[in-house]
């Protein structure tokens, strides 16, 4: 399948896990991708296997919880591909701790990464996806659908990631820009590992999360992310899709 030909996709988080993995599906059904993320050895990274398979990419490293860094790397994608045509917003944070414990910094922290740093991202792309007719797929989570042990900041960040895409969906609709949302569970991610736990957690509780058959790896994420990004997704808008082994069904 070639169904990104001609098109241009800025993925952040794109140093590892479910960026990488969308990052890479995309460019190997013909896209260019803008690969976006703090950490530079990890974009290196991704754009080493992406050019070894044959694919184009380019990275540029960036805090997208910092509203200078988002527009300067908006328009460093455009510079370099001349165009964009599809916004893939999956950097984020991940904080477990019991909610009493929680300091408020950190809980801002999430909320500057996850969710302003999605919704700056969206304003920054915007302009140029309404030139090309293009989308946005952004980033929740099962925690933005039932609660999430010790996910009070994680859970209200994806929350407001959910809101903010069936908003601009409404909003951008009629103007020809989609935006749709994937929320992931039981994934196979540095991020997403036990080792995020805080040390008495009640693990009757965690295991509240845990899918029907088995967590899988990011390339499960990456291919509803490229079906929702590309034209097999073009009636889809506002829509949120759980991919979760079954966990919340």
């Amino acid at each position: 399948m070639n169904r990104f030909e001609g098109k241009v996709a800025l993925v952040t988080g794109a140093a590892a896990g479910i960026g990488r993995a969308t990052a890479q599906r995309i460019a190997s059904e013909g896209g260019s991708v803008f690969l976006v993320d703090v950490a530079r050895d990890g974009l290196e990274e991704t754009a080493k296997l992406i050019t070894e398979a044959g694919g184009n990419a380019a990275f540029a490293t960036c805090d997208v919880s910092d509203e200078g860094e988002v527009h300067a790397t908006v328009q460093a994608c455009v510079a370099e591909f001349g165009r964009l045509d599809v916004l893939c917003n999956i950097a984020g944070i991940l904080l477990l701790e019991h909610f009493e414990k929680i300091p408020v910094e950190k809980f801002r922290r999430v909320l500057e990464v996850n969710l302003v740093g999605t919704f700056m991202l969206c304003q920054a792309a915007l302009p140029h996806l309404l030139e090309t007719g293009g989308n946005i797929v952004n980033t929740s989570s099962t925690s933005a659908l039932a609660g999430m042990p010790y996910g009070a900041a994680y859970g209200t960040s994806k929350g407001g990631v959910s809101a903010l895409t069936r908003t601009l969906a409404v909003e951008f609709g009629k103007r020809g820009v989609r935006c749709n949302a994937v929320n992931p569970g039981s994934i196979k991610t540095a991020m997403g590992s036990g080792g995020n736990l805080p040390d008495d957690a009640d693990m009757q509780l965690v295991m509240r999360a845990m899918p029907i058959d088995k967590a899988r790896g990011p390339e499960v994420i990456a291919a509803v992310v490229a079906m929702l990004a590309s034209e097999d997704g073009a009636h889809i808008n506002g829509e949120e899709i759980r991919v979760d082994g079954g966990t919340l069904s």
